[in-house]
């Protein structure tokens, strides 16, 4: 695809529209049994009864409705119309759910006590961007909660046809290096870390291993920093 004519989120919004009904028939079973499973609980640790939850890359809203079957006042936003759709759908007399785009939200400032955007940074074109924008939207002292992919979880795929000149949607981003631009250019402060682990991987080999190897071999990170 020509450079002149590839919009990074145009293109965004239209493979995940593609992609919704795939997404929806699985996405029930990765937060439920899957390797979602642990976010709910992870995020549960550090957010009061009642917050304000903007869930960022909702998809179908299935995540969404977990979080406000956990006492939580969520609105979800998602690039993908088809996405929002759904989510309408499964849990739309709830939650509200918008087409948004991660670098320009139509939030005020200040307006959410929290945010979780799980598998959401890796599919932006300018992830300082999306996080500056994020942290415009976070109340002061407000939760972050950011799942980022391991460098061999098998997503990570989306990537390799750059390798052969091909424009994608997907960026190389790993999570050490999340957590440096985080430090560099939003100043939140990392509070938590957890491994979504690989099947061949068991706790106690990750239990072993400093946080970088972890998130070298892990599934997915997640990250919950926090505004000052």
């Amino acid at each position: 695809m020509d450079d002149k004519t590839f919009d990074w989120h145009q293109e965004a919004g239209k493979q995940w529209d593609e992609r919704a009904s795939f997404w929806n028939q699985n996405s029930k079973s990765m937060w439920d049994t899957g390797s979602r499973k642990e976010i709910i609980p992870f995020l549960n640790h550090y957010l009061h009864p009642g917050a304000t939850v903007l869930d960022v890359g909702c998809g179908d809203g299935y995540g969404s409705y977990k979080l406000s079957q956990a006492g939580y006042k969520v609105t979800g936003m998602d690039l993908s119309e088809e996405m929002i759709e759904k989510a309408k759908r499964l849990a739309g007399e709830f939650i509200t759910f918008r087409r948004e785009d991660i670098i320009h939200l139509s939030f005020a400032d200040e307006s959410f006590d929290a945010i979780m955007g799980i598998n959401v940074l890796e599919w932006t074109e300018h992830p300082l961007k999306a996080l500056k924008e994020l942290d415009r939207v976070l109340k002061p002292e407000g939760s972050v909660c950011i799942g980022l992919l391991g460098p061999t979880a098998g997503p990570r795929n989306n990537s390799f046809p750059r390798l052969y000149g091909e424009k994608v949607i997907c960026n190389t981003m790993m999570p050490w290096e999340l957590k440096r631009l985080v430090e560099e250019e939003i100043g939140w402060e990392t509070i938590g870390g957890k491994a979504v682990s690989k099947k061949d991987v068991t706790e106690k080999e990750m239990a072993a291993l400093p946080e970088e190897l972890q998130q070298a071999v892990s599934f997915m990170w997640l990250f919950l920093f926090q505004k000052e």
